[in-house]
């Protein structure tokens, strides 16, 4: 049985508090990295740029964005689905909200997540491969 894949690029953006933006789409329970599908005309990065300009009002430069690699988890909201992210890492201290299908944005401690639901890329995922490398270079 082949998974079906979907191809997002996802940003793992960090206020200047070193909170981390996890946002939960319209009709959805689990919060997420923001971003979004990349579409077959685009490179991962222009497809971040634009996802977060379309979901949170935010305008990045996508020279700032450090790509921390390409990760893969079940998808949280398409059953038997997989999807495979390519991941940035982006430090933002500008005002974010809401737009397009997403339903709420939460900025949370990445060292705890507290009771959130989280999306499986997200919480088994991301959210540990930062803690540990933030472990590491310090």
């Amino acid at each position: 049985m082949t998974t079906s894949l979907i191809r997002i690029a996802a940003a793992l953006l960090i206020g200047p508090d070193g909170r981390t933006l996890l946002v939960r789409k319209r009709g959805t329970r689990a919060f997420m990295q923001p971003g979004g599908k990349i579409e077959p005309h685009e490179q991962p990065v222009q497809a971040l740029a634009r996802e977060l300009q379309e979901e949170l009002g935010l305008v990045i430069d996508p020279a700032q964005a450090r790509h921390l690699g390409m990760f893969s988890a079940p998808a949280a909201n398409e059953p038997g689905f997989t999807v495979q992210a390519e991941v940035f890492l982006l430090g933002i201290d500008a005002a974010v909200s809401p737009a397009a299908e997403i339903e709420e944005v939460r900025w949370i401690d990445p060292a705890g997540e507290g009771d959130l639901p989280l999306a499986p890329l997200t919480g088994e995922v991301i959210l540990p491969f930062y803690r540990a490398s933030r472990t590491v270079a310090c």
